[in-house]
């Protein structure tokens, strides 16, 4: 069974602070090619910023990007997980939360972000090994 703790260890932990603003932030996101990114305060988790708040809490809105700070349009009734969590409880914490980033924690603290796609992404992986040993298997057991 994998752990979220053996197919994130590489993640890189990107987040911004709760002081930028609204267009800091989007260009951040944009630049990492993301569609959400952790609002932390002094290392400590505050919030997520993602597309969704962009479009609903700031254009919608009709809040100025330049002068909106983060942590004003930011969701913070957010989902977490321990990094000793399984790929399953994960998904299945995404879908009770209807979201598609969670924070993952390393005894209290975040250090990364687990998106849907990166589990999508490692079960494909899994499958597509899986696939490839089985048709080598038949492909040995028929000559």
């Amino acid at each position: 069974m994998h752990r979220l703790r053996d197919i994130l260890h590489e993640h890189k932990l990107n987040f911004v602070e709760r002081g930028e603003t609204v267009a800091e932030v989007a260009r951040r996101m944009a630049a990492l090619n993301v569609g959400a990114i952790l609002v932390l305060e002094d290392g400590k988790l505050s919030g997520i910023f993602s597309e969704r708040d962009l479009m609903t809490r700031v254009v919608v809105e009709g809040k100025d990007p330049n002068l909106t700070p983060v942590e004003s349009v930011m969701s913070t009734s957010i989902a977490t997980i321990d990094e000793s969590a399984t790929l399953e409880e994960a998904m299945t914490l995404m879908h009770d939360h209807k979201c598609r980033h969670l924070p993952m924690l390393r005894q209290g603290q975040v250090v990364v972000m687990v998106s849907m796609r990166d589990l999508m992404n490692f079960e494909l992986e899994l499958k597509t090994d899986e696939i490839r040993h089985m048709r080598a298997y038949i492909q040995e057991s028929t000559h």
